[in-house]
C-alpha cells in the first residue's frame, strides 16, 4: 500500500511538472510573439509616417495643379513650394524648426516661416521645380530620406 501511494504521488508531481513546463514554454512562445507583434507594429507606423508626409505634398500640389501656380520659392531663406491660387492668397509648405509646416496667406503676406502651422516631424525639406518635374526630398526626424517625384499637368512654376 505504501509503494501504491509512493507511485501515486510520483505520478501527480510529474504530471505537475509536466504542466509546469507547459505553461513556461505557452508563456515564452506568448512574449516572443508579443515582441515580434510590437516590432511590426512600430515598423508599420514608421513606414505610415513617411508615406504620410510624402503623400501630403503630392496631395496639395495636385490640388494647386494650374499652369503658374505651383512655384519653388524662398520664404524667409526657407525652401518652400509655393501654391497659389486665383482669388490672391497663397499656401506655403515648407520644413521648419523640424517641423512640415504649412502657412496659408494673402500673397502680399510678410509672415516669417515660424508663423506657419505644424503638421508633421521633419528635418529637412529639398525642392527642385524643372521642366514642370517637381523633385521633392523629405528627411524624417531619424534622417530617413524620401524623394517624391510629380510632373505638373499645368507645366512648369516660378522661379526658385
Amino acid at each position: 500500500m505504501r509503494k501504491q501511494r509512493a507511485k501515486q504521488h510520483i505520478d501527480a508531481l510529474a504530471a505537475l511538472l509536466l504542466f509546469g513546463i507547459f505553461a513556461v514554454c505557452v508563456l515564452g512562445v506568448l512574449l516572443a510573439g508579443a515582441g515580434a507583434y510590437q516590432r511590426l507594429t512600430e515598423r508599420d507606423a514608421a513606414a505610415a509616417e513617411r508615406r504620410i508626409r510624402a503623400q501630403y505634398i503630392a496631395t496639395r500640389v495636385r490640388q494647386a495643379d494650374v499652369t503658374g501656380q505651383v512655384s519653388v520659392e524662398e520664404l524667409g531663406g526657407v525652401p518652400a513650394l509655393r501654391l497659389a491660387e486665383a482669388d490672391g492668397y497663397v499656401t506655403w509648405v515648407y520644413c521648419c524648426g523640424g517641423w512640415l509646416m504649412e502657412m496659408y496667406t494673402s500673397a502680399e503676406s510678410d509672415l516669417a516661416p515660424e508663423d506657419g502651422t505644424r503638421l508633421m516631424e521633419a528635418a529637412a525639406l529639398s525642392l527642385s521645380l524643372e521642366d514642370g518635374l517637381l523633385q521633392v526630398g523629405i528627411t524624417g526626424p531619424k534622417g530617413e530620406e524620401d524623394w517624391l517625384y510629380l510632373t505638373l499637368r499645368g507645366g512648369e512654376g516660378g522661379p526658385l
